[in-house]
């Protein structure tokens, strides 16, 4: 097995756990780590269109769903050009759709952890997003 290969798989697999340690450990753990707050959840942006938004608007919301959006394209990446060429590549396409929504649907459950439906939504845009990313990548790789 190709040496780049193995080292995606590894990358892969680690953010997969990592994914649903932070998905459902009780607050924020990456606030814990960054602000000493588990109260507290790090964003990857501010609002960058502060023009779009109006004020009365959580930003909040933006900030959470970017963060969401963003760590969900990036895993699908990974996950689907480590399995676009051979049979499993379906059953990754399912399983990151699935994970997108019950890792949500469990902070219902999980103490101090919301669940929102724009996290779902933006979860399962950034699987979508990275789908067609690589569809469209192996239609032009053909020709």
């Amino acid at each position: 097995m190709n040496n780049k290969i193995i080292f995606l798989k590894l990358i892969f697999y680690t953010s997969l756990i990592l994914l649903i340690i932070i998905s459902l450990f009780p607050g924020s753990l990456l606030g814990l780590i960054v602000f000493d707050n588990i109260s507290r959840q790090p964003t990857l942006a501010d609002n960058p269109i502060y023009e779009l938004i109006p004020p009365s608007v959580n930003n909040h919301i933006f900030a959470a769903t970017l963060n969401h959006f963003v760590f969900y394209l990036y895993i699908s990446l990974v996950g689907f050009i480590i399995h676009m060429k051979d049979k499993t590549f379906s059953r990754v396409v399912y399983i990151l759709f699935f994970l997108s929504i019950f890792l949500e649907v469990l902070q219902f459950i999980t103490p101090k952890r919301a669940f929102e439906i724009y996290d779902v939504v933006a979860n399962f845009m950034g699987v979508l997003t990275g789908y067609y990313l690589v569809k469209i990548y192996v239609v032009f790789s053909k020709s």
